[in-house]
């Protein structure tokens, strides 16, 4: 069950602590990294208390958890959609996210763009990317990146700010390196090929986020860190 009150106040005091080492360590500033509180699962009330000790971006999974919680507290913070996004729900995401990290296909590009345009609105948007090639996962593969961005590029109401991967399940952080240090490299050579500023690397959960802090994060999304275990 999450966890709000003191807990949530030192867990939060111990996360923000640990970006900045990890920060330090890369010889980064730690302004340069945005903590997102995944809030999958986590009470509205708890959310709330997260916001009033800072927190100023909420990620959700769904959209429908989303429409709930934004519905009770209304827009207290950034809405960022850090969960798989199905095609005909694009309109509905437009109307709820403030940002939208996984798009990871064309097709649902050019119907956010659809939706955006018909909102008047500039949408920014991450491409999701399946670094580990993990079965199961979403995102694009790194080899099909490039068409990805390519496409997307010029697709109206959209802006392009970055990427987003998910690590793999591992034992130890550091087995993650790779591939946080990866999507990197893919933004790097995006950045010289297409002229994209692409500016946000959205990488690490709470099990690996210090480790993708050193690899460049300019996000980390951080759930159970924060908010205890929420099954």
């Amino acid at each position: 069950m999450s966890a709000g009150g003191p807990d949530l106040e030192e867990r939060l005091r111990a996360v923000r602590d640990a970006i900045e080492r990890a920060a330090a360590r890369a010889g980064r500033d730690p302004a340069g990294v945005r903590l997102v509180a995944a809030t999958k699962g986590v009470a509205p009330e708890i959310v709330r208390q997260a916001v009033t000790l800072g927190i100023t971006d909420l990620g959700e999974n769904r959209v429908q958890e989303a429409e709930a919680k934004i519905a009770t507290l209304g827009r207290i913070a950034a809405w960022h959609l850090i969960g798989p996004l199905q095609r005909n729900k694009a309109g509905r995401a437009v109307e709820l996210f403030d940002e939208i990290q996984t798009v990871d296909r064309l097709e649902l590009a050019e119907a956010l763009s659809r939706r955006a345009q018909a909102a008047a609105r500039a949408l920014p948007v991450l491409v999701e990317v399946n670094v580990a090639m993990e079965a199961g996962k979403f995102g694009v593969t790194p080899e099909g990146l490039a068409a990805l961005l390519g496409g997307a590029r010029s697709l109206p109401g959209l802006e392009l700010r970055g990427l987003m991967t998910i690590g793999p399940r591992v034992e130890r952080p550091e087995e993650a390196r790779g591939t946080f240090a990866r999507l990197r490299e893919l933004r790097d050579r995006a950045r010289g090929a297409l002229g994209l500023a692409l500016g946000e690397l959205s990488m690490g959960m709470s099990g690996d986020f210090e480790v993708a802090v050193e690899e460049g994060a300019t996000m980390v999304r951080v759930g159970s860190a924060l908010f205890g275990p929420t099954a």
